[in-house]
């Protein structure tokens, strides 16, 4: 039998750091311990997928999920996902969901005083294609509240979920817009020490993917492995 060939690690500082004390949670979660790096297993390289055979067609469009149209900025959002040499990374699972444009979750443990949308439910789905493209099209969120330090607000972001070839292949991650004044001020955005890799966190407006009279365009291409990888949230 031949030897398992595993996923590379990713290197130093391009990654969020387990314990960032100005990110009050991370006091709490993080390991107090060195970690133990276990090899990997069949299990992580290969398996059953889930949950691409059940996305339709429209899934990827947040704005036409409910009677009425959503409250908000229509914004379209598109790229690639790519590996450590660039090359597409076809029939990816992609799961998005944000706070609408009030900066407000659709969930029960959201108390942010701020007005829910009866149009927008903030969840979307998405398979890149043969050449690793994604697009969604959607409303941009808001800032919002959060009680990590006095006066602490999240910027505008957008969460994006990743699936693999497998099970154990899911990752997770934040986009973040140019510009946005709450960056240099927010712990989580903060956590990934390499500045590079931190501000590839960052989408670019695109004119290309723009419609005209519709919605403005940003494009975020998401790296899973090497010096370029994406930064992407501890499980």
């Amino acid at each position: 039998m031949s030897a398992l060939i595993g996923y590379k690690r990713p290197a130093a500082g391009t990654q969020p750091n387990y314990l960032h004390p100005p990110y009050n949670s991370s006091i709490k979660r993080a390991p107090s311990k060195p970690l133990v790096l276990l090899p990997q297993t069949l299990s992580e390289v290969t398996g059953p997928l889930f949950g691409h055979e059940l996305v339709g067609p429209t899934d990827n469009d947040l704005t036409r999920q409910h009677a009425g149209e959503p409250i908000g900025e229509r914004i379209i959002l598109s790229g690639r996902v790519l590996d450590e040499n660039g090359r597409p990374v076809p029939r990816t699972l992609i799961e998005l969901w944000q706070a609408n444009s009030t900066g407000r979750y659709r969930h029960a443990l959201d108390q942010h005083d701020a007005p829910l949308d009866p149009n927008f439910t903030g969840y979307g789905r998405t398979v890149t294609d043969d050449e690793g493209r994604y697009r969604f099209i959607t409303i941009k969120p808001g800032a919002y509240p959060w009680r990590n330090h006095h006066n602490a607000w999240r910027p505008q972001h957008i969460h994006l979920s990743l699936f693999g070839p497998s099970f154990m292949t899911r990752l997770v991650t934040q986009m973040y817009f140019p510009g946005d004044p709450l960056l240099p001020l927010d712990p989580i955005f903060n956590c990934v020490t390499d500045q590079r890799a931190r501000d590839s966190m960052v989408s670019a407006f695109d004119l290309e993917t723009t419609v005209p009279e519709f919605a403005l365009g940003y494009r975020w291409d998401i790296v899973l492995r090497g010096r370029d990888a994406t930064p992407m949230e501890k499980q």
